[in-house]
C-alpha cells in the first residue's frame, strides 16, 4: 500500500478517481488517505486490529481501505448483497474493531450494530441515522504530513471472504507482502498500446475490481467508479471517459452485448476487456471478439490462490472454440499439478483437481485451521477446482468438485453443459446446477435464459442435449428466467437457483 502511496507522487494533478460529478487527483487522495490513517489511529485502530467496510464504490471508500492498511490494520470489505445475518456473522467472526459505514447503508449498519457489538463506528460522510461520528469530518481535523506506516511485511492485509455461492462464507487471509507483491507483477502486464489505463470499475470494490482498481492506481492510471453494473450505463461511460481497460464476469458481458446500444457507441478506446470470476461460453467469447476486436482477455485465478493462468488477446481465435473453452496458459513463477483423489500427478490431457504453488497462495482461511489444512497440503493449494493440461500448456477448468453432478452412470459437468445449451441458437445464457431428490439422488436442473424473441421449450432443448451428449446430461428439470440471479461479485447465483427449486419440491 505504501508503494501504490508512493506512485502518486509522480503525478500528483492527475485525475485519480472518479465517482459521477466527483473528481479526485492524486494529490487529493494522497492527502484524504493520510488524514484517515490519523482520524483512524486516534480512535483506537492499532496494529493488527481489524477495520470492516461496508460500502459501495466510493472513492472515499479506497481511501478508507488505504488507510487502514497504513495504519497495519487488516481489513474485510463485506459483499453488500449478502443478507444482515451473514454480514453480522462475518463481523463478528472477524473480530471487527472498527465498522467504516457508506452512508447509503447506514440502515444495513443499523441492523448489524444490533446483532453485533463493535467498539467504534464511524461513516463516510454525513448519514440519515446515528450511527457514528463522520470520518471525513474527522479526517479534515487532522494534520496534512505524512501517517508513517505501521503495517508489517508478514502481517494480514486483509481477509477477504468468498462469495458464499457454496456455503457459507469463508474468510482468506493475505498478508501485505503477498498483496505488495501480486499487485507488481500485475502491474507489469499491460495491454499493448496502452499509454495511461483508465479503468472503469462498475463491480463491487469488494471482490476483483479493487485487486484491479489497485493495479490501475500504481500504474499511474486513472479509475472510474460505478455504483453497480447497468450496460446501457457501462457503455456510454466507455465511450465518454475513453476507458480502456474493464473487468466483468462471463454474465455481465453477455448483457453488455445484448444491449441495443452496444452497437451505437464509440468503444474504441478499450485495450483490455478481461473476464473470469465464473465459467465463459466460447460462443458467446467468440461474439464479443467478432464485436469489440482483440481485446479480451481471460483472467482464472481465485482468492486463495491468486492468479494462475491467462488466455491471451492473441489467443482469443473465433474459429477455435476449443481454445476459448481453455483458461489460457499458466502465469510466471506459478506452479500447476492436475492430481487424482489420492494426489498423484496425472498425465496431459487426464481430468483431476488443480492445484497451485505460488506467492499468491493465502496464508490460510481465518480461525479455520482444519479445513485451511484440507486445502493447503505440502505447500500446494487445492482449488477445488476439476481440469487438465494439454500438449500445448494450456490449462481448462472443467468444472468446480462441489458443482459436479453425480447421476446414475457417471458424473454431469456443469460447465459443459452450459456450453452446450449457450451453444443452442434459441438460448442466451444458462446455469445448470444439481437437486438431490426425494431418494437423495441428484437430478440435472438448468436455469435458460432464451434469446430475445425467441421461443424454445424444454422438450426442444432436451433432444439437443441427448442427441449431442447423451441421456445422462438431459436435464430432469429445464426453468426459463428473464434472466439469471447473479451474486454480488457477478457469479450465477446457483445456491439461490437450489434453493428456489428445493422450496418448490
Amino acid at each position: 500500500m505504501e508503494e501504490a502511496l508512493d506512485e502518486l507522487a509522480s503525478g500528483p494533478d492527475r485525475e485519480l478517481l472518479v465517482h459521477g460529478d466527483h473528481r479526485l487527483t492524486a494529490r487529493q487522495f494522497h492527502c484524504l488517505v493520510h488524514r484517515m490513517a490519523h482520524a483512524l489511529a486516534a480512535r483506537g485502530a492499532t496494529r493488527g486490529a481489524t477495520v470492516t467496510l461496508l460500502s459501495g464504490n466510493l472513492p472515499e471508500t479506497i481511501a478508507a481501505r488505504y488507510a487502514a492498511n497504513l495504519a497495519g490494520c487488516k481489513v474485510n470489505h463485506l459483499y453488500n448483497k449478502l443478507s444482515a445475518e451473514v454480514q453480522s456473522a462475518i463481523v463478528e467472526d472477524v473480530e471487527t474493531q472498527l465498522l467504516i459505514v457508506d452512508p447509503r447503508y447506514a440502515d444495513r449498519a443499523a441492523e448489524i450494530t444490533g446483532h453485533t457489538r463493535i467498539p467504534h463506528v464511524l461513516v463516510l460522510g454525513e448519514s440519515k441515522r446515528e450511527l457514528g461520528q463522520n470520518l471525513l469530518a474527522l479526517a479534515a481535523e487532522q494534520p496534512a504530513e505524512p501517517f508513517t506506516a505501521r503495517a508489517r511485511p508478514d502481517g494480514i492485509c486483509t481477509i477477504r471472504h468468498t462469495g458464499g455461492t457454496t456455503g457459507h462464507p469463508k474468510g482468506i487471509v493475505t498478508t501485505f507482502e503477498q498483496v505488495s507483491r501480486m499487485s507488481r507483477m500485475a502491474t507489469a502486464v499491460r495491454p499493448e498500446a496502452e499509454e495511461t489505463p483508465r479503468q472503469l470499475a462498475c463491480t463491487t470494490l469488494a471482490h476483483a475490481a479493487g485487486m484491479l482498481a489497485d493495479v490501475v492506481i500504481r500504474a499511474g492510471g486513472t479509475v472510474v467508479l460505478h455504483d453497480d453494473f447497468d450496460a446501457g450505463e457501462v457503455l456510454a461511460t466507455i465511450e465518454r471517459e475513453r476507458i480502456t481497460r474493464l473487468f466483468l464476469l462471463p454474465p455481465l458481458l453477455y448483457q453488455l452485448l445484448d444491449h441495443p446500444d452496444s452497437e451505437h457507441r464509440d468503444l474504441s478506446s478499450l485495450r483490455g476487456l478481461t473476464y473470469g470470476g465464473c465459467q465463459a461460453s466460447p460462443t458467446r467469447i467468440a461474439d464479443a471478439v467478432r464485436r469489440l476486436g482483440p481485446v479480451l482477455v481471460q483472467f482464472y485465478g481465485q482468492n486463495e490462490a491468486g492468479g494462475i493462468s491467462v488466455l491471451t488477446a492473441d489467443d482469443h481465435d473465433p474459429d477455435r472454440p476449443e481454445r476459448l473453452r481453455s483458461a489460457g496458459k499458466v502465469l510466471p513463477n506459478v506452479s500447476v499439478a492436475v492430481r487424482d483423489t489420492v494426489g498423484r500427478d496425472l498425465p496431459v490431457g487426464e481430468l483431476g483437481e488443480i492445484c497451485v504453488r505460488s506467492a499468491g497462495t493465502m496464508t490460510g482461511y481465518w480461525k479455520q485451521p482444519r479445513l485451511t489444512a484440507d486445502v493447503l497440503r505440502d505447500g500446494w493449494l487445492h482449488t477445488g477446482d476439476i481440469g487438465f493440461l494439454d500438449v500445448d500448456g494450456y490449462l481448462t477448468v472443467v468444472d468446480r468438485l462441489k458443482d459436479m453432478i453425480v447421476v446414475v452412470g457417471g458424473h454431469v459437468y456443469t460447465t459443459e453443459l452450459e456450453d452446450l445449451l449457450n451453444s443452442h441458437p434459441k438460448v442466451r445464457q444458462s446455469a445448470v446446477y444439481g437437486v438431490r431428490d426425494a431418494d437423495r439422488m441428484e437430478q440435472v436442473h438448468a436455469a435458460v435464459v432464451p434469446a430475445p424473441g425467441a421461443t424454445v421449450t424444454a422438450e426442444e432443448l432436451r433432444a439437443a442435449v441427448r442427441e449431442q451428449r447423451g441421456a445422462m446430461y438431459e436435464p430432469a428439470h429445464i426453468t426459463f428466467l428473464d434472466a439469471l440471479p447473479l451474486t454480488d461479485a457477478g457469479k450465477p447465483d446457483k445456491k439461490l437457483l437450489r434453493k428456489r427449486t428445493e422450496r418448490h419440491n
